[in-house]
């Protein structure tokens, strides 16, 4: 029997409290997003309503936006944005459910229905899931509205609007009359039905609070596993089963020359844990091997579609490359040294025919993401399609299959992650996924240099020689040179670790020796072009942060 709506009677259609209006909203709402998330496992190309609303989120912030968020919660910026996501949801959520038992149905399930529709529309055309990539947010528009019917029922028969039933009832003779007979005044003043009827609510209300509690239970362990499956299950068993193989033109084992000597730098290699990752993707995706394939295709004689298998049996070259985020602010750590296993970007494309027409390279993620730069750029750098990262399998957050490392770019422009497409174009033609937003088409690495040591703030003794150091590069140009200042004394020159590849950035150290109070360091480094890096400040956006890093130390 249909539950009856209400919403034309005077007064509530409940008596229940607020809070449980909004418990009937948060497990359905959770409900909803779990058996999402289950459906999403299925296929790579699917997402949840959280995720697809959230990567909408992020095509539509601007890049001051970006940059606040990045500049605020760093590598946590996605995360935030999932918990601000799902906040929002919640409050939305437990409106709908009080409106539910309190006023009308009808209106909470538009609700509901609102909320999958806007989940649909997100998805779409983001991911390439075509057809199948509204899925997600349908199945928990439905599971959501069905928990809301079923919670709502069960809220009206243990709080129902009339209450009267759950009060002392008095014989007509007590009301009426002036004067109380003793023998009225010994009877019971509850009727036994009202004792029953308050037993029969009291039950109703634990069997409410019951089955909210078992499917909020069943809607966390039903999400669990499917973020578990969507993120890691059949991707990390592929992962370890894979042998890297061994590179055609192996590079040496790092020189200790490269390191200097003060605690507290960077090191040479950065350790794949502490790599910097930012980049579109709310929720990383998980792609298997046997479902992958690179396509290479647009303005070429030859298209090609290459398994993952057969990219592993093409030569393979090792490259060290400094890689940078182009909202990396003076002085940050969005930047970091690796060694990259992969094949020749250049050769791939020279097999498949390249049309003279054509002037960018457009690389494209599973997920949709694209970056572009110019065909110029194969010059006879090592540009990679890569499939390894300092001796291990690419991590899944990294770009697992394959990505795209091209030195001296801007990884916004050129470092495609989760890599299904290679497309030849032209700049007239096709603009990667940030250049409408903002950002500059062209995105070459700005020399930088960075103090690591001491850091801002730092006491030091008066006096006393203190050791400094940190890391510059200019990925492709070199660095050839690094100077300190302290307030506004002489440039000095610092000692530089030894170059191992043009394309990786360069360890320095120097010494100074404190006067007492505040004082200003500063740096600065000279690229292999001769080229000193400018002291004009400017921000990140449109095309990369520029000035000297400066820290400020405490003596006494």
């Amino acid at each position: 029997m249909p539950l009856p709506d209400r919403s034309d009677a005077v007064g509530p259609r409940s008596a229940a409290p607020l809070w449980v209006g909004a418990v009937v909203g948060l497990v359905a709402a959770g409900a909803g997003i779990a058996v999402s998330e289950l459906v999403a496992a299925i296929s790579v190309s699917m997402r949840s309503p959280l995720v697809s609303v959230g990567d909408r989120v992020i095509d539509a912030v601007p890049p001051t936006v970006k940059d606040w968020a990045i500049s605020v919660f760093g590598t946590g910026d996605k995360t935030a944005l999932l918990i601000g996501t799902a906040v929002l949801l919640a409050c939305y959520a437990a409106v709908l459910g009080i409106v539910a038992v309190r006023r009308s149905l009808t209106v909470a399930l538009a609700g509901v229905g609102l909320f999958a529709l806007v989940g649909a529309l997100a998805s779409l055309g983001r991911g390439g899931g075509g057809w199948a990539s509204p899925v997600p947010s349908i199945a928990a528009g439905l599971v959501a509205a069905g928990v809301m019917v079923l919670l709502t029922r069960r809220a009206i028969d243990a709080w129902p609007r009339d209450e009267a039933g759950a009060r002392p009832i008095l014989d007509d003779s007590i009301v009426s009359g002036s004067m109380v007979d003793d023998s009225v005044v010994s009877r019971p003043m509850v009727d036994d039905s009202v004792v029953s009827m308050n037993a029969m609510r009291a039950g109703s209300r634990r069997r409410f609070l019951g089955t909210a509690a078992a499917i909020g239970a069943a809607a966390v362990v039903a999400g669990g596993v499917g973020r578990w499956m969507a993120d890691r299950a059949t991707v990390t068993a592929e992962r370890l089963g894979i042998r890297l193989p061994r590179p055609a033109q192996p590079l040496p084992p790092v020189p200790a020359g490269v390191q200097v000597d003060v605690a507290g730098v960077s090191p040479f290699i950065t350790p794949n844990e502490d790599f910097y990752r930012i980049d579109t993707a709310i929720i990383v995706p998980s792609v298997t091997v046997g479902d992958w394939k690179l396509d290479v295709k647009g303005m070429v004689d030859r298209p090609v579609s290459i398994t993952y298998d057969q990219l592993l049996a093409r030569p393979m070259i090792e490259a060290d490359v400094t890689l940078s985020c182009v909202s990396n602010e003076v002085g940050g750590d969005l930047v970091g040294n690796a060694r990259w296993l992969g094949c020749r970007l250049d050769d791939l494309l020279a097999e498949v025919g390249v049309d003279p027409r054509a002037d960018q390279i457009v690389g494209r993620s599973v997920d949709g993401f694209t970056a572009g730069f110019p065909t110029s750029i194969l010059d006879g750098r090592d540009a990679l399609v890569a499939v390894g990262m300092n001796g291990e399998v690419l991590p899944v957050e990294h770009g697992f299959p394959a990505r795209l490392v091209i030195p001296g770019l801007y990884g916004y422009v050129s470092a495609t992650k989760w890599l299904s497409e290679i497309e030849l174009t032209r700049f007239d033609e096709f603009e990667g996924y940030w250049i409408p937003r903002g950002w500059s088409a062209d995105g070459p690495i700005k020399t930088q240099s960075r103090i690591d040591v001491p850091k801002s703030g730092a006491r030091v003794e008066p006096g006393k020689p203190l050791a400094i150091g940190g890391v510059a590069w200019s990925p492709v140009k070199g660095i050839t040179k690094v100077e300190v200042q302290v307030d506004d004394g002489p440039w000095e020159e610092a000692t530089l670790g030894e170059e191992f590849t043009a394309t990786s950035w360069r360890l320095w150290q120097h010494e100074i020796t404190p006067a007492g109070g505040r004082q200003r360091v500063r740096v600065r480094a000279t690229d292999g072009t001769g080229q000193t890096q400018t002291a004009d400040e400017a921000p990140p956006e449109p095309d990369g942060a520029t000035g000297w890093h400066d820290v400020r130390i405490e003596g006494g």
